[in-house]
């Protein structure tokens, strides 16, 4: 797994030692990042990253020029994992890390800036969007127009989220909608 554009393209990243994590693939992230890019959501965004695995996407943020990622998992072993990508890519200074549950999110506090673009990647099959997306909204996360990317299994039913879609694009089995708020 690599960073597929901006500063670090190229650059790999560690890869989960077993399979309790699935990576976004490099194909996918392209094609995720060609659709944001044309909207001119990533340049200077702040990012937040939910179920961020390896942070492979907001770390693909940072390099195609987001100013700020939050890097979000309820398990340790990921957010550690995240950690050591961004220390390979060198933008720790540019990331927070924090475990805890995308669906019950704490209160966002005044220092953290309100996100422009999240990444949402839950495992598949557990019905955890609707509730990280109202945890987001919640815990005042979220800018008044912020992009939403969210990655599902084929077929997951967007309509109760009270979001805007803008497009779906299906890979495969994997779909993967942008929605603003």
């Amino acid at each position: 797994m690599r960073i597929v554009g901006g500063q670090f393209r190229g650059r790999r990243l560690n890869t989960p030692k077993s399979d309790a994590i699935r990576p976004t693939s490099d194909k996918v992230r392209q094609a995720v990042f060609n659709m944001l890019n044309s909207r001119g959501a990533v340049r200077g965004a702040h990012v937040l990253d939910a179920c961020c695995g390896t942070g492979a996407l907001g770390l693909e943020a940072l390099s195609q020029g987001a100013e700020y990622v939050c890097f979000f998992d309820k398990d340790m072993r990921s957010v550690q994992l995240a950690k050591s990508n961004a220390e390979l890519v060198g933008v720790v200074d540019q990331c927070i890390f924090q475990k805890c549950d995308s669906t019950r999110l704490p209160k966002r506090v005044g220092d953290k800036p309100l996100c422009d673009l999240v990444f949402l990647d839950p495992p598949y099959n557990k019905n955890l969007v609707p509730p990280t997306v109202a945890a987001l909204i919640d815990g005042d996360w979220l800018a008044d127009d912020a992009i939403l990317v969210i990655e599902t299994e084929k077929g997951f039913n967007l309509s109760a989220l009270n979001l805007e879609i803008d497009k779906i694009s299906v890979y495969g089995d994997i779909q993967i909608a942008i929605c603003r708020r």
